[in-house]
């Protein structure tokens, strides 16, 4: 089993970085206080489905622990084993017709099978057509008592207010930097894998605060490390280049040396690094030297995976650009990221931008 499937959390309490969810919902299932709907919104990787499902159990569950579905009762057996018939998980992105709101609708005038609650969870739930939503309002104006809806998204702005009104909302917020490194610690430790803390904190970074991505990352290096895994490993795998490739190409651009700073890209694309990641480490590098340039305090907030060398390599080098200079290399990057897409050479839009910035 892939490890964000084998490390799922089944209550509440074994959720991270979500304190602020997870304890207004299991207070709501201690006092038996829950809406009859709910939308759940924030970036992918985030927990929305997960606890959507730690919810349903709880709304159901026979015996709480302190607000957390008890996982020993028939009915959380049921739910966990994927048996229940009371448990309508809904993609919406593929249903996201009127029919199939309506079939929906036909299904909760019917009381549960065997659930105290018949729950419907909707994940990418922005997808419905105008019609379906209409549909689904009319639902969620009138629920019978028996009904608990669980509405997940991406991108709450396309989703009506008038539904949106309806429900409690919650915001998910990404996984923060150490959070991620932590766990993916734990879980290393769990399948008996050595790997170098340089290579959790890059999985950390490249997940960007999506714990489904940093696991699956995770799979990936594991498949290809042998029980071992270093941080050279973990950026060949990965097709990241080093910080030091960053470092120099920052170092080039500030001498002006346009032909140094191809012969760098030339090097970097032989070794089959991902032009697309070295572009956006490239913009992650100068936007973080422009912020500690303005305020080094944010060393914290904005690069907690640099050490104390690559700290006082990136301030040494800020100083040798006005912040000008920096915002003009973020926009000529940002422009290249953009030509990445539909160039037939994979080094063309940034070889464009290192004329541009020496010349």
């Amino acid at each position: 089993m892939v490890l964000y499937r084998k490390y799922r959390p089944d209550t509440l309490s074994l959720v991270r970085g979500q304190d602020h969810i997870t304890k207004t919902l299991s207070n709501a299932l201690r006092a038996d206080k829950l809406s009859h709907a709910y939308i759940f919104t924030g970036p992918k990787g985030t927990g929305k489905t997960t606890i959507a499902r730690i919810l349903a159990k709880g709304a159901n569950c026979l015996k709480l622990v302190k607000g957390d579905p008890c996982n020993v009762c028939k009915n959380c057996k049921e739910i966990n084993d994927s048996r229940s018939l009371d448990i309508i998980e809904i993609d919406g992105a593929s249903n996201r017709g009127i029919e199939e709101i309506r079939d929906l609708r036909e299904g909760i005038k019917f009381s549960p099978n065997t659930l105290r609650f018949k729950v419907f969870i909707i994940d990418e739930v922005h997808m419905l057509t105008t019609p379906a939503f209409n549909a689904l309002l009319k639902t969620l104006e009138e629920p019978p008592s028996h009904a608990l809806f669980v509405l997940a998204t991406t991108e709450p702005h396309k989703v009506l207010s008038t539904i949106m009104s309806r429900c409690q909302r919650f915001d998910f917020k990404k996984l923060g930097f150490s959070e991620i490194v932590k766990l993916l610690s734990e879980v290393s430790k769990k399948e008996k894998i050595k790997i170098d803390l340089g290579a959790l904190k890059l999985l950390a970074v490249v997940s960007e605060g999506d714990m489904r991505d940093a696991f699956s990352l995770l799979d990936q290096l594991i498949a290809q490390g042998g029980g071992k895994i270093t941080l050279s490993l973990a950026q060949k795998v990965l097709g990241i280049s080093d910080i030091q490739s960053l470092v120099k190409f920052a170092d080039l651009i500030s001498k002006k040396d346009s032909g140094k700073a191809m012969e760098l890209v030339e090097k970097v694309t032989s070794e089959g690094i991902d032009m697309n990641y070295y572009i956006k480490n490239l913009m992650n590098y100068f936007r973080t030297m422009m912020v500690l340039k303005l305020n080094p305090n944010l060393r914290e907030l904005v690069a907690p995976e640099l050490t104390d060398i690559e700290f006082k390599t990136i301030i040494s080098q800020g100083k040798g650009f006005r912040e000008s200079k920096l915002i003009k290399i973020i926009e000529s990057l940002i422009v290249a990221k953009e030509r990445l897409r539909i160039s037939p050479i994979q080094q063309l839009p940034l070889e464009m931008a290192i004329v541009e910035l020496c010349g």
